[in-house]
């Protein structure tokens, strides 16, 4: 794999752990959700990390801007997805207490980065 200075970032490492945490909450679906919201959580999630490292990637503190806002749309969209999730009883709160805390970290270092470059424009 390359050694890209995005993988150092602690937002990305959180990412990382947020993917294993929705790949492992997911398991247990049902299976009529298995093409509908697994795939959408499970894709949604991917993109968090993926618009991350491209982001990073970009020379343009624009660029860079617009794929952490993409990357923290896509980590609403897994928070709003989760909360259906736990309306339709395929979650339980009490054992998302690690999938929260990185949802709440990532959110906030993404936010903190888009921030940042606000100011740098």
């Amino acid at each position: 794999m390359l050694q890209l200075s995005h993988k150092n970032l602690q937002v990305y490492q959180f990412t990382l752990k947020l993917v294993k945490e929705v790949y492992e909450h997911t398991q247990s679906y049902p299976k009529e959700e298995q093409f509908v919201l697994v795939t959408q959580l499970r894709r949604a999630i991917v993109s968090v990390c993926s618009n991350l490292a491209e982001g990073a990637a970009r020379s343009s503190k624009l660029e860079k801007k617009r794929f952490y806002e993409i990357s923290r749309s896509s980590l609403v969209e897994v928070d709003t997805q989760i909360e259906i999730s736990l309306i339709l009883d395929y979650l339980k709160k009490n054992k998302l207490v690690k999938l929260e805390e990185y949802l709440e970290a990532v959110f906030k270092m993404l936010s903190k980065m888009i921030d940042n470059l606000s100011a740098d424009i």
